[in-house]
């Protein structure tokens, strides 16, 4: 229980520091737009409207943000970005990230044990444990990427 505490605490320094970080990068930014070329489309009616829903509604959503992959960042960027006040930020980023910190503390301890395991009892399954997965990751991303490349025959043009 110890390592899973030790592993919680880091990673929650680490959480509260990265996505504190991106949301001052988006306040940064967010101010930047806001003097620059864009002014005007930020000034707009609508954008004033969603800036104000985001700074009253926004919070739960950074929260729950620390549940999903690939969400976070963008997350927590936008609240900055729309200038949702720390009082309303920083309760959802301590909760969400205590949330995150305990999830991947405790799995993530979890299946490194296992691994080790594997590995020092089963080497050719700790492998193949690492490996499948990878090779499938890799199959999928070669898979979308020749899908998203246009084959050199068909030029559109009859």
């Amino acid at each position: 229980m110890d390592r899973i505490a030790l592993a919680a605490g880091a990673l929650y320094v680490i959480v509260l520091l990265r996505a504190g970080g991106t949301f001052a990068v988006g306040w940064l930014t967010g101010a930047g737009a806001r003097r620059g070329r864009f002014a005007g489309r930020i000034s707009s009616a609508r954008f004033r409207r969603a800036e104000r829903a985001i700074q009253r509604w926004g919070a739960p959503v950074v929260a729950v943000s620390f549940l999903t992959v690939g969400f976070q960042t963008a997350a927590n960027f936008l609240a900055g970005s729309m200038r949702m006040p720390l009082s309303r930020y920083l309760p959802a980023l301590l909760v969400g990230g205590a949330a995150w910190a305990l999830i991947y503390a405790s799995a993530g301890l979890g299946v490194l044990e296992v691994l080790v395991r594997l590995f020092a009892e089963r080497t050719a399954l700790g492998v193949s444990a690492v490996a499948v997965p990878l090779l499938a990751v890799c199959g999928v991303v070669v898979h979308r990427r020749r899908r998203a490349v246009p084959s050199s025959g068909n030029t559109g043009a009859e």
